[in-house]
């Protein structure tokens, strides 16, 4: 083995934080094929030779939701257990993947002990919890940004961080195969399609997914023709399945074991809950409506936190509502399918909405596992 490649600790919470961690790891393979990696994560990095202590499954919860704070001590238990691990094992950097609510906190405490500490995908204190830069800057030693304004912040506060572009608009092709993914999925090329796409956390299943399913039923009434297809994630499947069959009524529905991307990249217009999927819908430059649903309390105390009027990544970055948003109480059935029939009905606003996630993509496709790989070597001075 080459004794010089770098021992990397990660941890990633949820499939988005899996997704990201497997691209940079396989950006940081090719640079150095010996990297031995470790620490909490999914499938995708498994793929780069990943040894995962705990699954990240165990991190997929909401930070403010007080229906789950019961699991919280577990999630304690399990970080002191990791970084007990770490300071022991001391690899030569810990990667912390998003999840700011279990990475940073176990940041500081390695840092303090002496190793390098980086954040991958900033934590958002331009959309909400500002004062949380306190907090990082004590954590970490380096934030490795997806979106281009966010350097600037940092710097401003005394902590040395680089864009690196956002690694979705790498893996994701700037000339969406719309053909090959109908053709996987059995659809025809004519075919009117919907994709709804209410999220990967049990929660979002339960508050959102009846809504898809109301606005889907009525669009249906609407229009006969539609076709719809659901990504289900893994680990939710035994909820989507009894409400499928409570609420999807005469829906044309087919349900798929993940594959959102080939649901993406088919379908005309996606119904889909706030979070890294809208960027992915970006990516693949579909119009779409964004919803969001959670507990009452929940969304009491992130309301109160938020610094803009926008939720959604894709309008965050276009500084402007391109696409709508229905959140909480705006999540119902009815709203939904009124949102999704003005799109199918102005195929002008759908073409501007594309061009507009042409340039978008372009801006953020800066070939991140290089520049990341780069930023990352400079930091271990390799």
């Amino acid at each position: 083995m080459n004794t010089t490649d770098p021992r990397l600790a990660l941890v990633a919470g949820e499939a988005s934080g899996d997704l990201l961690a497997g691209l940079l790891l396989g950006g940081l393979k090719q640079r150095w094929p010996d990297l031995q990696s470790a620490g909490i994560g999914g499938p995708q990095m498994k793929r780069h030779g990943f040894d995962a202590w705990w699954p990240y499954d165990l991190l997929a919860v909401h930070g403010y939701s007080f229906e789950l704070l019961w699991r919280l001590r577990r999630l304690f238990k399990m970080r002191a257990e990791l970084g007990d691990r770490l300071l022991k094992e001391r690899p030569d950097a810990f990667i912390g993947v998003d999840a700011p609510d279990f990475n940073l906190g176990l940041e500081t405490r390695l840092k303090k002990a002496g190793i390098k500490t980086i954040h991958f995908v900033s934590p958002s204190i331009w959309a909400w919890r500002g004062n949380r830069i306190h907090k990082i800057r004590a954590a970490v030693d380096h934030v490795l940004c997806l979106f281009p304004f966010e350097p600037e912040l940092y710097q401003r506060a005394g902590i040395a961080a680089t864009y690196v572009g956002h690694p979705l608009a790498d893996a994701i092709p700037m000339e969406v195969p719309r053909a090959a993914a109908r053709s996987a999925l059995g659809l025809a090329d004519e075919a009117t399609v919907i994709a709804l796409l209410p999220g990967s956390r049990r929660s979002e299943i339960r508050y959102i997914l009846p809504s898809l399913l109301g606005a889907a039923a009525l669009l249906t009434k609407q229009r006969p023709a539609l076709k719809f297809v659901l990504p289900a994630m893994r680990g939710v499947r035994d909820l989507i399945d009894p409400l499928v069959a409570k609420f999807a009524g005469q829906i044309d529905l087919q349900v798929i074991d993940g594959r959102s991307h080939e649901a993406l990249a088919a379908c005309d217009l996606t119904l889909i809950a706030s979070g890294t999927a809208t960027l992915e819908a970006a990516l693949f430059k579909r119009p779409m409506v964004i919803t969001y649903n959670m507990h009452w309390l929940s969304w009491l105390r992130m309301k109160g936190m938020a610094y803009q009027p926008w939720v959604g990544l894709p309008n965050i970055l276009a500084r402007g509502f391109v696409v709508p948003e229905l959140l909480q109480d705006s999540c119902t059935p009815e709203a939904l399918a009124q949102a999704a029939e003005q799109w199918l009905d102005s195929p002008a606003r759908c073409e501007g909405v594309r061009q507009r996630f042409t340039e978008l993509h372009h801006l953020l496709r800066q070939d991140t596992a290089r520049r990341a790989t780069d930023a990352i070597a400079q930091i271990l001075g390799r």
